[in-house]
């Protein structure tokens, strides 16, 4: 049975988020067309997410040796093991995040931190790193105010997210993105509709 797991990175209510309605429409689409995949739901912003700093560095490297970890480094471990499993178990990945001053919300920032683990998500080879996630496919869903011209440096946010998924090996990613809402709002009825329309054909077939 395949297992898909749907990351939600936008807390505002969906009637005012362009992404929430991305993502929406593609989960939606998605159930209907894959009645017997499994699908799980992760809101980033109900979760707590600590920052990656001294602690969850200092638990990640004595997990890896053996070494005993202190009360707060246990935690802090244990909740980004239970993130990055449960990324490494799913089949498949959708991921929802705005363009927020040009780059991904601070809890998809952290999100992706946790997916950083030696011999989990890649492995240093005398050559250089390489990724271990190579079969796992991934659909981000996009929305920015602007228009962005693809591989523009003013752009931080799927490319962001794209350089990460790339670093662990995936390279089957579909990308869906609403943008130019707000840069043209006699047309933002007309772009929102149909960027909509792309992530339920795309669920479809994801």
């Amino acid at each position: 049975m395949t297992t898909t797991l749907f990351v939600k990175a936008n807390n505002r209510p969906t009637e005012h988020s362009i992404s929430g309605k991305l993502y929406h429409a593609f989960l939606d689409s998605y159930r209907a067309s894959h009645p017997n995949d499994t699908v799980i739901e992760l809101d980033l912003y109900k979760e707590q997410l600590p920052y990656l700093g001294h602690v969850m560095i200092s638990g990640n490297f004595k997990s890896a040796q053996g070494i005993e970890l202190t009360p707060e480094e246990k935690t802090v471990h244990d909740i980004v093991t239970k993130h990055l499993e449960q990324f490494i178990a799913a089949d498949k990945v959708v991921i929802a995040f705005p363009l927020w001053n040009l780059t991904v919300p601070a809890v998809l920032h952290s999100y992706l931190d946790y997916m950083h683990r030696p011999g989990k998500t890649f492995k240093y080879t005398a050559e250089g790193s390489v990724g271990l996630l190579s079969n796992k496919k991934v659909a981000l869903l996009n929305a920015r105010g602007g228009i962005y011209v693809e591989g523009s440096s003013s752009e931080m946010a799927v490319s962001f997210v794209k350089k990460h998924l790339t670093f662990f090996g995936i390279t089957d990613i579909t990308t869906i993105v609403i943008e130019g809402h707000h840069q043209f709002p006699n047309r933002s009825d007309a772009i929102i509709w149909d960027g909509l329309q792309k992530a339920i054909q795309a669920a479809k077939t994801f």
